[in-house]
């Protein structure tokens, strides 16, 4: 079975992550009334978290490997929904590359590997039983994506969680979200990795407000009407922000600023603060417009 192969070659740990150097924030910038508290888990405090929901139905997830890159990923999860709010990670040029060796994972069924599985950092009652896109018509939609992990073969294999994924059409999954993923990405690398020293991702689809939920299944499995990404790029100590916000339906386009927002209008639809751990002022001024040409968009 798949998890005892993947047990052996990594450990997750729920609420356990190291912090970035490339967080470091300049001690005359350091008033921020709304960051996360982390004075129990300092993780939460890097840049690429957004505002935790909180409350008793909401927890987060850190998915961390002995790969000597500490932390993958992390995703906000909603026991009650049984979905997930959001994803976030970082890139940068070492995890960028590509490993000696490292692919897509694609499971072995004689081994009775599963291609997604359970991620058992939730209790069993939150989770589904089964896989619940099976035969419903929809792709197991990447949050964060496989592309973007493959640094080495257990990073790459931890994107098959079912906790990362969200319901897409196919054409959806990849048209236009795999168009914006392939931009994200070719940001990272741009300029032979001289245009950005990190990346801090987030990204998610619409779960919370009915207005925003395309449908939900007979399983209760909830299908996004909305998704979205927040990327925050960090220069020789100068930030700058893009938002992406686009309609979940059959869609390849490649011209993707018609979808590029300004981080506060990303919020305002979503109702979660995003990068909240910049400090006020620099936040304000990051997140309240979008420099298209920057981003070379079209």
């Amino acid at each position: 079975m798949f998890r005892k192969l993947f047990t052996i070659c990594t450990a997750v740990f729920l609420f356990v992550a190291c912090s970035s150097n490339n967080d470091i924030i300049p001690d005359n910038e350091t008033n921020n009334a709304n960051a996360n508290d982390a004075s129990a888990f300092p993780e939460y405090a890097r840049l690429e978290f957004p505002k935790l929901k909180g409350g008793a139905n909401n927890r987060v997830l850190i998915h961390k490997s002995n790969d000597g890159f500490g932390v993958n990923y992390c995703t906000e999860w909603d026991d009650s929904k049984k979905s997930q709010r959001w994803s976030c990670y970082q890139l940068y040029k070492s995890n960028l590359a590509t490993g000696k060796g490292v692919k897509r994972y694609v499971a072995d069924r004689r081994k009775g590997e599963l291609q997604y599985f359970q991620d058992e950092l939730i209790p069993a009652m939150y989770r589904f039983a089964y896989d619940p896109y099976y035969r419903t018509g929809y792709d197991h939609g990447h949050i964060c994506p496989s592309a973007d992990r493959l640094y080495t073969q257990t990073a790459n294999i931890e994107t098959f969680y079912l906790s990362n994924m969200q319901p897409q059409s196919h054409a959806f999954n990849d048209g236009v979200w795999k168009n914006m993923e392939t931009a994200v990405r070719q940001w990272g690398t741009r300029n032979n990795y001289g245009f950005a020293d990190t990346l801090y991702v987030c990204k998610g689809g619409t779960i919370d407000k009915n207005d925003y939920i395309l449908k939900r299944l007979s399983s209760g499995l909830i299908v996004p009407k909305y998704f979205w990404m927040a990327i925050l790029r960090v220069k020789d100590g100068q930030y700058n922000a893009i938002a992406f916000w686009v309609k979940h339906e059959d869609n390849k386009d490649t011209a993707l600023a018609k979808y590029a927002i300004s981080i506060n209008d990303l919020e305002k639809k979503l109702d979660i603060d995003l990068f909240c751990n910049l400090p006020d002022d620099r936040e304000e001024r990051i997140e309240s417009s979008v420099n298209i040409n920057l981003w070379g968009l079209q």
